[in-house]
């Protein structure tokens, strides 16, 4: 039962900080392309690529640490029923070349900043090795 507590935390958080960060960037960037749910995917995978690897690498991150960062926060921070409902109704509005742009690069980003997180976490792992 503790374990949920840690996930529960990490999804006020990353929930929390989706809309703050969603709501800004789309704000500020005047787009009516889901230019801030994008974004917060692709944050959502670097940070979620970071810390499984490196928590995987290192003994440095507790279970519940983990628990919390990534199914916690990252689930509630990324938005994935969001670009979902975002694709469908860019497809419903008949607007099919920019829901396929947005489906495209929300795939090809989105796995590359998982892969960033990776290797970032790598960096990382190599450094305090050294230490």
């Amino acid at each position: 039962m503790r374990m949920v507590w840690y996930v529960l935390a990490g999804s006020a958080v990353g929930g929390g900080a989706r809309y703050l960060l969603s709501t800004y960037v789309q704000t500020r960037s005047g787009a009516t392309f889901p230019i801030g749910t994008l974004v917060v995917n692709i944050l959502g995978s670097v940070i979620i690529g970071f810390v499984l690897r490196y928590a995987i690498d290192s003994s440095a991150v507790t279970p519940e640490i983990r628990a919390l960062l990534t199914t916690g926060f990252c689930g509630g921070f990324t938005t994935f029923s969001t670009f979902s409902y975002e694709s469908v109704r860019l497809l419903q509005e008949g607007d099919y070349h920019r829901a396929a742009w947005y489906v495209a690069l929300s795939l090809i980003m989105c796995l590359t900043a998982t892969f960033l997180g990776f290797g970032l976490a790598s960096e990382v792992l190599a450094i305090r090795r050294r230490l």
